[in-house]
């Protein structure tokens, strides 16, 4: 599609055409014509509009001008999409004698790239006028000079180009010549004054001409030289060029003193006549700057830098002159060879130094340009870049190339890329440039944090300090920034019916988890809960590992005495017969430790005894037995003390006393227990379960005491046995004890058999093992006689026996 516009201005008329062509979606081009000269400022036109675009677009691509050149001539005015000149042009800088002029840009805009070539002509104004080389010619001519004798003049120059260039020459006076202007292959106008009308010297020596160059411009320009003409004497015979056109090749960049070529010419006239000089005249002002010819001998030199790129041939007007003012003049047309002298260069247009790792094959990172001002094969360029980044290079316009990615970016694999652009063209030798660029890739949350196991194990001693810090956990993300930033979170659970939180916390930023109270083995040994490791990202990752938390016990509290049973109300004995043999069982004391482990384990030994030799106990199972006879010289009354101590570091041990009786018969030992001093010391490690179970029992057991007492009171006056005692008498079984596993409670179950009478000095108690011994439990306030109990049934199998009520109980 092209749209075209024209305008017209009070003095020019301005031309504007647009050329648009839809490359692709994302490139086009522009093309616009200009007078040179114009103000800053000027219009050039609506790129916005010819290009399709909507302002808002190229404010918000923040669309920009980017040109080869250290200069810019055009600005862009993005508010209103417009073209405006920057600087004044001045066409004939800018290109010479070179037509059409234009220069060129591109216009790029961002998210998403895009790129416009624009193109703008710069057309001739008149404004330079026809100046020649010098304003004076001088010419000495022969009088003999024939009609027709032609005399070369250098033309004049014009800097502008077209219609505004040198269009007619004219001659005044023309009385005895005339004027013959030949276009030349090169553009220019070769000049020549021809004899018409013979001169005379004796009439006239001297002559002045006026030669006037005009342009065709509007208004007309014009320039004057003046030509002084000297009429000499008779010199018939004029130089003749041996070679009317020269040709050689040359080398761009040739040193300086280089010979070209050498011209020659012949004169038939003799001496002075016959000296031939030569010089280069009627060429431009670059080919005398560049050549230099030798006015003796006519050899051609190279004096200035030959360039390819500027111009690929010259012509030279080689003038053969004698002194008689005879000219001839020769061509030389110097053709310029191309050599690889331009490297190829790279210029960035666009370049995005960070990419996001989620983005998609095919996202263009880069637009580049590359350029070689070289010629043919020498111009010809290759651009790549180096394989080992997961970029490929497109090629887009020509000259223009971007990078695009290959496949999918992962910043945890590799955070930036160098990318090296290297662009080389076909010459002989290639020449090539390179251009390094780094490429970010900014990360995207996509990574969960890791922990380095995912359960995780650890022991604690019970009775720790609040705040303990029990272990230290740590989960890597490997992502960077926020979306690396690790938190972490106890995960609210229940743990014995309490919240994970109440017995653990963890700290947020490094991981240390934390006992927020005192830990008790014999409540809790092993919990387990989950710590959740969450990132800072947008949406956050997380993971989760199970930590388990094993409590070690400690030896922190000390054995309890079951059995026997410390009170302060009465004095418990054990009874032993003196026919007892060697080994005969008395007691066993029953201790627990709600501890585990060694802590719970526990062993036994006699502090202080009356006689040593008697009796001795079970370092393991507490047991107390004789070990010899029992003699007359033995105390009725033994007092054995007995420490039960557990294996812990340090260890924790427990008193009990033990009282030991020493008697066949209850009567007979009655006496003694009056001197029994009470045991006033207390328990005082007793937990609150167990002072709380023998509250009930006591309140249960003196409630049905009460309760028999009343029915039977009437009978208790009725029998003797044990009148004068008033101790009750409590079987005992020796309890099977066995390890409680650590587990703080007694399991086993004491059983014994009661039979109580209304009277409570006739009571009675079976016992469910042979051999088992008596145990007397005494109140020291009483008053009266124990009788022992036998295993005789005389009472028992009397009629009137009071023994009525029988009852079982349990003793935990």
């Amino acid at each position: 599609m092209m749209t075209c516009f024209a305008f017209r201005g009070p003095w020019q008329a301005l031309v504007v055409i647009l050329c648009l062509w839809n490359i692709n979606s994302v490139t086009g081009q522009a093309r616009y014509s200009i007078p040179e000269e114009q103000t800053e400022g000027s219009f050039v036109g609506n790129i916005a509009k010819d290009l399709g675009l909507d302002v808002t677009r190229l404010i918000s691509g923040k669309a920009r001008i980017i040109t080869k050149g250290s200069r810019q001539y055009v600005d862009l005015n993005r508010d209103k999409g417009t073209l405006v000149i920057k600087e004044r042009i001045d066409r004939e800088e800018l290109c010479g004698k070179t037509t059409p002029c234009s220069f060129g840009f591109e216009v790029i805009l961002e998210h998403p790239i895009q790129l416009y070539r624009v193109t703008v002509e710069v057309t001739d104004i008149n404004d330079n006028s026809p100046s020649f080389p010098k304003d004076e010619i001088n010419l000495k001519i022969v009088e003999s000079a024939a009609p027709g004798t032609r005399f070369s003049l250098e033309s004049a120059d014009d800097p502008d180009v077209g219609i505004n260039d040198i269009k007619k020459y004219i001659l005044k006076p023309s009385d005895n010549f005339k004027l013959e202007v030949k276009n030349q292959p090169d553009g220019g106008k070769f000049i020549e004054m021809v004899l018409e009308n013979p001169l005379d010297r004796e009439k006239e020596e001297t002559r002045t001409l006026v030669l006037i160059a005009s342009d065709g411009g509007e208004p007309h320009r014009s320039g004057t030289v003046r030509i002084h003409i000297t009429v000499l004497d008779a010199n018939d015979n004029a130089p003749v060029c041996n070679q009317p056109v020269y040709k050689v090749d040359v080398k761009e960049n040739s040193p300086e003193g280089t010979v070209v070529t050498t011209v020659s010419a012949s004169d038939a006239d003799k001496g002075v006549n016959g000296d031939i000089t030569f010089s280069i005249a009627h060429v431009a002002k670059e080919a005398k700057q560049l050549f230099d010819v030798n006015i003796k001998t006519g050899e051609i030199k190279v004096v200035g830098k030959l360039d390819f790129e500027k111009s690929k041939s010259y012509q030279l007007n080689v003038q053969a002159s004698d002194h008689g003012g005879f000219t001839d003049t020769c061509k030389v047309i110097v053709q310029v060879i191309d050599e690889n002298d331009n490297v190829p260069t790279i210029q960035l247009m666009s370049f995005s130094n960070s990419i996001s790792e989620d983005s998609p094959p095919g996202t263009t990172i880069a637009v580049i340009n590359v350029d070689d001002e070289d010629s043919d094969s020498h111009g010809i360029v290759k651009c790549s870049i180096n394989s080992d980044v997961p970029f490929k290079i497109e090629s887009s316009l020509t000259g223009y190339y971007t990078i695009v990615t290959e496949s999918v970016l992962d910043r945890e694999s590799i955070a930036e890329y160098n990318i090296t652009i290297t662009v080389s063209d076909q010459g002989s030798p290639p020449l090539s440039s390179s251009k390094s660029i780094n490429v970010k890739v900014s990360d995207v949350n996509d990574s969960p944090p890791r922990f380095s196991k995912s359960d995780y194990s650890m022991t604690i001693p019970e009775n720790n300090a609040p705040g303990f810090s029990m272990f230290s956990l740590s989960a890597s993300d490997a992502d960077w920034g926020q979306n690396a930033r690790v938190s972490y979170f106890v995960e609210e659970t229940q743990i014995n019916g309490m919240a994970a939180s109440l017995l653990v916390s963890v700290n947020s930023e490094n991981g240390v988890i934390n006992a927020v109270r005192s830990l008790d083995y014999e409540q809790i040994k092993w919990f387990e809960f989950n710590v959740t490791a969450r990132d800072a990202g947008s949406p956050p990752l997380s993971s989760v590992a199970a930590v388990r938390v094993i409590v070690q016990d400690q030896n922190d509290n000390t054995p309890q005495v079951l059995y026997p049973v410390q009170t302060g109300g009465s004095v418990v004995a054990e009874m032993v017969p003196r026919s007892a043999d060697v080994g005969y069982l008395v007691t066993k004391v029953v201790a627990v430790d709600v501890d585990s482990g060694q802590n719970a384990w526990l062993s036994y030994k006699l502090q202080k005894a009356n006689d040593r030799v008697l009796f001795e106990v079970g370092l393991q199972n507490g047991e107390i037995r004789t070990i010899r006879q029992v003699t007359d010289k033995d105390a009725v009354k033994q007092r054995l003390t007995v420490i039960v101590e557990d294996n812990g570091q340090p260890s924790r041990s427990a008193t009990v006393i033990v009282n030991v009786v020493v008697a066949d018969s209850f009567p007979e030992v009655l006496s003694e227990f009056t001197d029994f001093t009470h045991d006033k010391e207390y328990n005082e490690n007793l937990t609150f379960y167990l002072v709380l179970a023998l509250a009930v029992v006591s309140f249960l057991f003196i409630t049905c005491l009460v309760v028999i007492i009343s029915v039977k009171i009437y009978r208790w006056r009725q029998s003797r046995i044990l009148y004068h005692s008033s101790l009750p008498v409590i079987p005992y079984y020796p309890p099977r004890y066995s390890d409680t596993l650590g587990t703080g409670t007694l399991p086993h179950v004491y059983n014994y058999e009661v039979c109580r009478t209304t009277d409570s000095r006739k009571s009675d108690c079976k016992f469910g093992t042979v051999g088992s011994q008596n145990v007397l439990i005494m109140d020291p306030s009483s008053t009266g006689t124990m009788q022992r109990i036998q295993s005789e049934k005389n009472i028992l199998d009397e009629p009137d026996s009071p023994l009525e009520v029988c009852q079982p109980e349990v003793m935990m």
